[in-house]
């Protein structure tokens, strides 16, 4: 059925730092991150139907991750 996973970050972490907890590619090779926060995305009942209605956003480099953010890391 529907599956959850988090990562802990450190408060202030950038996106490309969140990235590299989970994989040292995501920090390293990061170009952009599509977000959206965790209430947003439920609301909208998935991804692609979040897309449909606008609500994903992209960040870059220097964006600061907060909390309750869902992120997708674009890497080269």
């Amino acid at each position: 059925p529907d599956e959850t996973r988090a990562w802990t970050v450190v408060k202030g972490a950038t996106a490309p730092d969140a990235g590299g907890v989970f994989h040292s590619d995501f920090k390293e090779k990061f170009i952009k991150a599509t977000v959206i926060q965790w209430d947003k995305l439920l609301e909208a009942g998935g991804m692609a139907e979040a897309v449909a209605q606008g609500e994903l956003r992209t960040e870059g480099k220097e964006y600061i991750v907060k909390d309750g953010d869902t992120i997708e890391i674009k890497h080269g």
